[in-house]
């Protein structure tokens, strides 16, 4: 036996028919995919509450699964099916995200946890970082949230490892909203209390079968109220709160109550 007959193909010789195969596989992959990041997306518009968010969440999983299915076709097609080829192939792998794609791969693999474990679905709320917005896509590498003033950030799975995630509504519809108010301590808080209360029940973007809470806190400069209740939808959130703060401080200033003003800070510093 000759050198050559003890090296181990690790490489099927292509023949037409393979590179068809190939083709076939490729092109039938990327369709579906590219069918269906538009398809479900456009479907779920048309639903409502939590059918419509269920259908947005499965979006990064189905497209997964079609990724690994392409791969499963297309590797027996490449590579001997041996067990010496596979180790050998998956070792050389290995070793090139560890080295060369350590944070990369770190975020590929933060992807799958995400798309498990479900910290963030399409739809949710969440804060990452300071970035507060709504998801758009959750890809295998990084998620896209789109901020109240429209802007698009990328945010790599890999901040899972090392940053909270603070997600508003979790998979549900109801997201919980505070308007806050800080007024002067010399008022009648259980009147200004109760007006809270009422302009939040009030308020046409209020979800009528949630609750609505006022909350009172004491402090050194006044009387803190921090009203909270939720809206019909998520995306109503801030003309909720818009709503709620208008209309609460022309009925706090009706009871005649004074707001609480910060004396000016030294330097400039908060």
């Amino acid at each position: 036996m000759n050198s050559d007959d003890r090296i181990v193909r690790i490489f099927k010789t292509l023949d037409q028919d393979a590179l068809i195969e190939l083709a076939v596989i490729f092109v039938a992959a990327g369709l579906l995919i590219h069918l269906l990041q538009r398809l479900l997306p456009w479907i779920a518009s048309r639903l409502h509450g939590r059918k419509r968010l269920h259908l947005l969440a499965s979006v990064p999983f189905v497209r997964l699964l079609l990724i690994v299915t392409a791969l499963t076709l297309i590797v027996p097609r490449l590579i001997e099916p041996s067990m010496q080829n596979m180790v050998a192939l998956l070792g050389t792998v290995g070793l090139l995200l560890g080295f060369a794609f350590k944070d990369y791969a770190s975020s590929l693999v933060a992807g799958i946890v995400a798309i498990g474990e479900k910290p963030y679905r399409n739809g949710d709320w969440i804060e990452i970082g300071g970035v507060y917005g709504e998801v758009r896509h959750v890809g295998l590498r990084a998620v896209e949230v789109v901020t109240p003033d429209d802007t698009v950030v990328v945010i790599p799975h890999g901040r899972l490892w090392t940053e909270p995630v603070h997600n508003a509504n979790d998979g549900g519809p109801r997201l919980m909203c505070i308007a806050d108010f800080h007024l002067h301590p010399e008022h009648d808080a259980a009147r200004a209390r109760q007006l809270l209360w009422d302009v939040a029940l009030t308020s046409p973007y209020l979800h009528f079968s949630t609750p609505v809470a006022v909350i009172v806190h004491e402090r050194p400069w006044g009387t803190h109220y921090r009203l909270k209740a939720y809206p019909v939808d998520g995306g109503q959130q801030f003309r909720f709160i818009t709503d709620m703060t208008v209309r609460g401080k022309a009925a706090l200033q009706g009871m005649g109550a004074r707001f609480a003003v910060a004396p000016p800070v030294p330097g400039g510093q908060e």
